[in-house]
């Protein structure tokens, strides 16, 4: 028997079997089971995604020769012949191929002659997009007023090119993207099934590759099994799909955090030596902050099982502020765009990348001057990469700050004032927003009390909380026990702040109100001052 590929074999032969598309099917489902059957349904989304399969399903669940059912049998003749292409009430139609008025209106002459063998005539129109005004117009006029054993099952990547008309008179369901990490789950379970052995990064790679698409996941396995010789190792299929080792983009981003430019360019010409896509090694970087941004804020990332990554991604959270983060996400995706207007694609990145150490995000201190946050200083090799970033995530607030262990103030069992003991850490970003919604409730020995405002009580996440023990530690130089709780409380730093800034407004606003100029302008054009855009100046 010749060989049939993975997307014919294993393409799904009823509900049950499909993967995803949930809220389509769960529709279809309660529809034949109470039998409340619509003439004609549309099926949209992209390519890949099950449409003609769902159209197919639903053809043999209203001919099953066991009667209308959810589940069809897949044996009797109505249910074989349907799978195999060749049922004679099942008339499907690539209106690509068929775009002529002509071709319609011959199609549609037996509609109205009764089903040769099953309970309804089934029209699947693929690509229905494809016919042209006077198809439409056609086709429309069955739809007005279908034979009651008629249903037409329309499936199209492009329904916004179809009429109104026809689309008011069909129930459509759109088809969504798959998950990448579903489309992992299922080729692992297909490759289980044909007893082929996978490393789970090949599988991952050929599940991004796919972009949601379960037909194009399926081609590109039955072509990295060809590849590999039976075998499947993530080196191999990252050289077939052209894709680029995860390792580099992790390289990357140490690189940048460490400040070190000669590392980048070095990264990259390691690249340019394996002839990789730069855009894609750009689309990759992004993808990676976009993790790195997501654990910063909720201490957690959506990635396949695999305790290294997880790690990594931890590793870099804990090392790189959330602004440069941001920042650098921001320029890459700018770049992104830009970068089929570079001369050439490796200028163009490495442009990218020495403008994300170019720039840096400016936060202005207590005098209300300007300052960068701190960097690393001298410039490493990225192979101690890691050594450096662990050395900055462990004293984060000691660089920033200014301050060391031998220069703090005070004591902690002196300490009453929360709000200013905040501004002598030097925290930042996410951080400082956890403890300005803090109040101290407590200080006992080494161990700080805190009580953070339920409203906020999304900021009380081990990132966070580590970051701020760790500038607790550094200042006090000795190691400090935090525990927060979540609950009422009365004014918090941030809330005070607040107020204080209502009422330093409303000052100014006072003050203008009082002006002479201020009232001679408004007598004189009949004007009004826009509160709103009143600010206090700076003390």
């Amino acid at each position: 028997m010749s060989y049939q590929v993975l997307a014919r074999k294993w393409r799904p032969r009823s509900f049950h079997e499909m993967v995803g598309q949930e809220h389509v099917l769960r529709a279809l489902i309660n529809a034949l089971e109470k039998d409340r059957l619509h003439h004609a349904y549309l099926f949209t989304g992209t390519r890949g995604v099950g449409k003609t399969t769902v159209a197919r399903i639903f053809a043999k669940s209203l001919n099953c020769e066991k009667g209308v059912t959810s589940e069809p049998c897949g044996e009797c003749s109505a249910c074989t012949e349907i799978d195999a292409g060749r049922f004679v009430d099942l008339i499907e139609v690539d209106a690509a191929s068929r775009t002529g008025v002509d071709d319609t209106r011959e199609l549609l002459e037996n509609v109205q002659y009764a089903p040769t063998r099953g309970r309804y005539k089934v029209y699947l129109i693929d690509e229905v997009h494809m016919f042209s005004r006077s198809s439409f117009n056609a086709l429309l006029k069955t739809l007005e007023e279908p034979p009651p054993h008629v249903k037409f099952l329309l499936a199209t990547t492009e329904p916004q090119k179809l009429p109104v008309t026809v689309l008011s008179r069909c129930l459509q369901f759109n088809l969504r993207h798959l998950p990448r990490g579903l489309i992992r789950e299922h080729l692992a379970r297909i490759l289980e099934a044909e007893g082929i052995p996978a490393e789970p990064e090949a599988l991952q790679a050929i599940a991004e590759s796919a972009q949601g698409s379960m037909r194009d996941a399926l081609s590109l396995l039955d072509q990295a099994i060809a590849f590999g010789d039976g075998d499947l190792k993530a080196d191999e299929v990252r050289d077939m799909l052209g894709t680029v080792d995860r390792g580099h983009i992790h390289a990357l981003v140490e690189a940048l955090a460490a400040r070190d430019g000669g590392a980048l360019l070095r990264i990259v010409d390691d690249l340019a030596a394996q002839a990789v896509d730069f855009g894609d090694v750009l689309a990759q970087l992004l993808t990676l902050l976009q993790r790195i941004a997501v654990f910063q804020t909720v201490g957690q990332v959506d990635v396949f099982e695999d305790p290294e990554l997880r790690a990594r991604i931890e590793a870099l959270a804990g090392s790189i502020s959330p602004e440069d983060v941001q920042l650098w996400y921001q320029i890459g995706l700018i770049g992104r765009r830009d970068l089929p207007l570079a001369p050439e694609p490796r200028g163009g990145l490495e442009m990218i990348l020495l403008r994300m150490l170019a720039f840096q995000p400016v936060f202005p201190d207590k005098s209300g001057s300007d300052r960068k946050p701190a960097s690393s200083g001298a410039a490493h090799p990225v192979s101690g990469a890691g050594e450096s970033l662990r050395a900055q995530a462990s004293a984060p607030v000691a660089r920033a700050s200014g301050t060391t262990p031998a220069a703090t103030e005070g004591s902690l069992e002196q300490v009453t004032d929360w709000a200013a003991l905040i501004e002598r850490l030097g925290l930042r970003g996410m951080a400082r927003q956890l403890a300005e919604q803090c109040t101290l409730e407590g200080v006992e020995a080494d161990r700080v009390r805190l009580r953070l405002d339920g409203a906020h009580a999304q900021l009380h996440t081990p990132l966070l909380e580590s970051k701020l023990k760790a500038a607790l530690s550094t200042h006090f130089g000795r190691e400090i026990t935090l525990a927060i709780e979540v609950g009422e409380v009365e004014a918090t730093p941030a809330r005070q702040r607040q107020q204080a800034e209502q009422v330093r407004r409303q000052q100014a606003v006072e003050a203008i109100e009082k002006d002479p100029n201020i009232n001679a302008l408004k007598d004189i054009f009949d004007a009004r001052v826009e509160e709103s855009s009143v600010q206090p100046l700076d003390d």
